[in-house]
């Protein structure tokens, strides 16, 4: 037989009528005057009557009870299901047929690919990659196929587990309307439709990659476009000087708190420019296709030394840029590489490290 109690009513320890948000079932304890669904985590409250000691109506009559559905986002058919302890979104947007074209993004993606496989045992199978040149439409780098894929990145981690994050394309800064910015702006992101349907901000990726990162969980950003000091809006900015001075900055002030991984995880981001820069889309750096001088100068400097710490990585990095775009680079042997390091060359991007906590740069290693 059928529960027969009037709509909206129920005994005490009983299930209420259900959640009036989501139409879930509710249990109500004696004497509560509100219920959180254990579903979508949201509070129905609860009216007492006059002369009723033992019922209660919910304050919002909720339609009929609708079915469950499960709030875990099924990614589509095309993305990998392999999840080993390892898993790399790449990103490669050329914005192929605008203004805005861009020609060594899909290489960028190619060749960080070919890194991960070989250098730090990334399975094939659990690298997902996103460019204007795949025949899946789930896989071209809209914003809502991005964030999609970057909710995929993260989700269903455990300790242990290494994730990467690739973007080349085009970054911008937009107005910080909250005061949370150091520097009065948000950076952003350019997926291929940004036009359309807009950027995606640094606040919503720290939200969808950063902060569901459980304890043991390490994520690598490596972003590859203008203004992206601080793209992963992490509360840590790592100041490193040519002489190899260095100390981290607290970019989150007040709400450094919340710009960390809320599980416990490590976030760390290194980035192709200062937050004030523009990122080279080539430079030289590759003989043959075009790439991305940050993405070159990364892969190049991981290759040519094994091992190295975040400190001597991201001083490499920068070297490896002058190099290519500054004026120094004529000169060779010893005193080439003194010069690279120490003059400053006008305009020359310079490569930057955040994370979502401190550590000595010069004593950890470098791994993915």
């Amino acid at each position: 037989m059928g529960n027969t109690r009037p709509a909206g009513m129920a005994s005490a320890g009983t299930t209420a009528p259900w959640c009036s948000h989501c139409g879930a079932g509710l249990v109500w304890p004696p004497g509560s005057g509100s219920v959180r669904c254990p579903l979508c985590h949201r509070v129905t409250r609860i009216e007492r009557h006059r002369g009723v000691s033992e019922r209660a109506v919910a304050l919002s009559r909720p339609s009929p009870p609708r079915p469950q559905v499960s709030l875990r986002r099924e990614p589509p058919a095309g993305y990998p299901t392999v999840f080993g302890k390892k898993r790399a979104l790449l990103v490669g947007v050329s914005y192929t047929g605008t203004v805005h074209e861009l020609k060594g993004t899909v290489n960028d993606v190619r060749e960080m690919r070919r890194l991960l496989i070989d250098s730090f045992g990334f399975p094939s199978g659990c690298i997902l990659e996103l460019t204007e040149k795949e025949s899946d439409a789930s896989r071209v780098p809209t914003r809502e196929n991005l964030l999609r894929a970057m909710r995929w990145l993260v989700e269903g981690c455990v300790a242990g587990d290494s994730l990467v994050f690739h973007f080349s394309g085009h970054g911008v800064q937009k107005l910080d309307l909250h005061g949370d910015e150091v520097d009065g702006y948000n950076e952003a992101l350019c997926p291929v439709d940004f036009e359309r349907s807009g950027k995606i901000l640094d606040d919503e990726i720290n939200e969808t990659i950063v902060r569901p990162l459980g304890r043991g969980v390490k994520l690598h950003a490596i972003v590859d476009t203008c203004h992206s000091g601080t793209i992963l809006d992490l509360p840590y900015l790592c100041r490193l000087s040519r002489t190899g001075y260095w100390q981290w900055e607290n970019h989150g002030g007040a709400s450094a708190a919340t710009k960390r991984p809320s599980g416990g995880g490590l976030a760390v981001s290194i980035s192709g420019c200062s937050d004030s820069q523009k990122s080279a889309d080539s430079c030289g750096f590759s003989e043959g296709e075009p790439i991305g001088a940050m993405t070159d100068s990364f892969i190049k400097a991981v290759q040519a030394e094994p091992g190295l710490t975040y400190g001597s990585l991201l001083g490499e990095i920068r070297a490896r840029i002058r190099d290519g775009q500054g004026r120094p680079r004529r000169l060779s042997g010893r005193l080439g590489s003194f010069v690279r390091r120490m003059v400053v060359c006008s305009g020359v991007q310079e490569p930057q490290l955040c994370s979502s906590e401190v550590f000595d740069i010069y004593k950890k290693p470098f791994l993915l």
